[in-house]
């Protein structure tokens, strides 16, 4: 197949890296030192203890617009953060819509496949997610990424009313993530599977930004555990102004995948740490504003949503 990466951060630089290692026609589209860096010496991903450094494309933006047509790909990923979703869709509308070419979102939060889907339409717009796996641009060109590192990817919002062609280019995409390592499976809810991963996010990374603490220390320190809870437990009641039903069990379930997972450095604090923009909004944003559409107050997220928003403002 032929692939365009769009961010070639932790979660995009990891994907590229194992799709160009197992043979497949990947493009990168990267920007500043990062891209630099990739071009000069190739993209290097170090994973769990060995190193994945196949010769892959790079090109920036309008490198890519004027060197390419949308069309010279099965499939476009999207893997930038999610603030920037609106602003690259915006920048790419033209050169998209001229095309048919699928866009497939692998970032956090629910509400990039509807941003993607106002420029493309629904039959355009693949939903999906990265689960197991922490990543980061630990020096230009260069990854540190670990975990099982699974997709779920679906047809935007659900299977319900999807194309044969559709179904089958995601059929095809599973049996080429699978044998390049990465294990992949197909959603047929794929907003309801986003809004499960979202109990994760928005109960660990925010908080992980806030004190600087790993992911294992977070669940499993009493205090912070109850914290966690409380916000994984608000994105259960925010997922109902989307019509997703989530349940007490899909939070004991996220809650024990987080909770035995790696003692990891969120996204979120590698942003922080880096003094980056970070992707409050998408997150805690999400569930505040759904939550508060609903009646119901998000105590624990507005609170830790202020305080990152306050450090923030006193940096600036």
């Amino acid at each position: 197949m032929r692939w365009l990466i769009i961010g070639a951060g932790g979660i995009g630089g990891y994907y590229a890296a194992r799709l160009a290692e197992a043979g497949e026609d990947l493009t990168v589209s990267a920007r500043g030192e990062h891209l630099q860096a990739i071009q000069r010496a190739g993209l290097i991903v170090r994973w769990e203890g060995g190193e994945l450094h196949p010769p892959v494309v790079a090109v920036d933006q309008q490198s890519l617009v004027a060197g390419y047509a949308a069309d010279d790909f099965d499939v476009v990923v999207l893997a930038v953060k999610a603030g920037a979703t609106a602003s690259v869709m915006t920048a790419l509308n033209h050169w998209l819509r001229a095309a048919e070419v699928p866009v497939l979102s692998l970032q956090n939060g629910v509400d990039n496949e509807p941003i993607i889907a106002r420029h493309l339409g629904n039959e355009r717009t693949l939903g999906g997610l990265a689960i197991k796996i922490g990543g980061h641009i630990v020096s230009p060109g260069v990854i540190q990424a670990e975990g099982e590192a699974r997709v779920v990817m679906g047809c935007w919002p659900s299977a319900k009313g999807a194309t044969e062609r559709r179904l089958a280019l995601l059929k095809k995409m599973k049996r080429v993530f699978d044998a390049a390592n990465i294990p992949a499976e197909i959603s047929e809810d794929i907003q309801y599977s986003l809004w499960r991963k979202l109990i994760i996010n928005n109960g660990v990374n925010p908080l992980s930004a806030l004190t600087g603490l790993d992911t294992r220390t977070l669940t499993h320190q009493p205090d912070y555990k109850r914290i966690v809870l409380g916000m994984m437990n608000e994105v259960v009641v925010a997922a109902a102004a989307d019509h997703v039903a989530l349940t007490a069990t899909d939070l004991d379930d996220m809650f024990e995948v987080i909770s035995q997972f790696n003692a990891i450095k969120t996204s979120m604090l590698v942003d922080a740490e880096k003094q980056r923009p970070l992707e409050v909004a998408a997150i805690c944003g999400a569930v505040v504003a759904r939550c508060r559409a609903l009646g119901h107050e998000p105590a624990y997220t507005a609170t830790v949503m202020a305080l990152l928003d306050g450090r923030r403002g006193a940096a600036g």
